[in-house]
């Protein structure tokens, strides 16, 4: 005769059996794939870390997750009460809106005209709330009319938390994680890593994690024409405006630490336009404009990379959101003639 388990032994089973994985824990271990034809192995070797295979499409997903389940290990989030009010130009406003989704959190992302109909539309289909702010009329910039009107909605809606992506811990330990899978997913450690700078939680968890471990490697970020994370912006670059989100900022993140960097290289949209469909002639990757960004930066770089090096460069999302913009000729033509 058969014996039913008991309820309680029952029970003791299933907390035993491990948990299936959910969409989240699909988050990180991205590919690292070699991108041989675009720049030839037998002058360095080249590896784009492809961040738009995590759910979210970017590498936003990764920031998301350590900031908001962060916060809901300490209690400063609660499931089906907190409303998360975050700044966003796109990714993370999207990345987020999936985590509070799978969450049950509330969500209201303050975006600018820069984010597109499309990132605006899957943000929505989340069910997250998004709300758009003019330039600062002092700066003309849109990132202080961002802060400044999430400042506002964090005194008048209940139970509300900001994230704070410019300078939440938790965003830079995310990416001592990317660092980590980069390391470990080559035969010894890149001799230089090529990443875009914006909130600077990139840069900031990968240069901890290489100084951590005693890495050779070289941190190179990529900043957007006048952006001020590294410092007052050139004369001549107030000749350039940013359109193309994703890197470069109109404040100084207080993620940021002196020394992080080895090199900073900057680029203009123009150049994220270039560098993006240089991707997609010779690699057939279709990236975004970040991407785009640093894959001008690795092609202005040549010169100075020493000879038989290996370089990673961090590819933040795929170019799928950008169908309207840097890859309509149109819109090129538009803006750059």
């Amino acid at each position: 005769m058969t014996v039913a388990p008991s309820a309680a032994a029952t029970r003791a089973a299933t907390a035993a059996r491990p948990r299936d994985p959910d969409i989240i824990a699909t988050i990180g271990s991205t590919p690292l794939v070699a991108l041989d034809r675009l720049f030839p192995p037998a002058r360095f070797q080249v590896y784009g870390k492809c961040e738009r295979f995590n759910p979210g499409g970017s590498i936003k997903d990764r920031a998301a997750r350590s900031m908001i389940e962060h916060a809901l290990s300490t209690g400063a989030l609660m499931p089906g009460i907190s409303t998360v009010v975050e700044s966003s130009s796109g990714n993370l406003g999207i990345a987020l809106a999936q985590l509070c989704n799978f969450y049950r959190l509330d969500l209201i992302c303050v975006v600018d005209p820069r984010t597109t109909a499309q990132n605006a539309a899957i943000m929505r289909a989340y069910g997250a709330t998004v709300e758009s702010v003019d330039r600062d009329p002092e700066t003309g910039e849109y990132l202080p009319s961002r802060i400044r009107r999430v400042r506002e909605l964090l005194s008048t809606v209940p139970d509300a938390y900001w994230p704070n992506q410019y300078g939440n811990e938790y965003n830079a330990r995310a990416h001592q994680h990317t660092m980590r899978e980069i390391h470990e997913a080559l035969p010894q450690a890149p001799d230089y890593l090529f990443l875009a700078a914006g909130t600077t939680g990139t840069l900031r968890g990968c240069a901890e994690y290489i100084a951590a471990e005693g890495l050779p490697t070289q941190v190179v970020a990529v900043d957007a024409v006048g952006s001020v994370i590294f410092g007052p912006p050139e004369p001549w670059e107030s000749r350039h405006r940013r359109t193309i989100p994703g890197h470069g900022a109109a404040v100084v993140p207080a993620l940021l630490r002196p020394g992080l960097e080895d090199r900073v290289v900057k680029v203009t949209d123009l150049d994220c336009v270039r560098g993006c469909r240089a991707l997609l002639a010779k690699e057939s990757i279709l990236a975004g404009g970040s991407s785009g960004a640093v894959m001008a930066a690795l092609l202005d770089s040549s010169s100075w990379i020493t000879p038989g090096a290996t370089c990673v460069a961090i590819l933040p999302d795929g170019g799928d959101r950008y169908l309207d913009t840097i890859y309509s000729d149109s819109w090129v033509e538009s803006r750059f003639g």
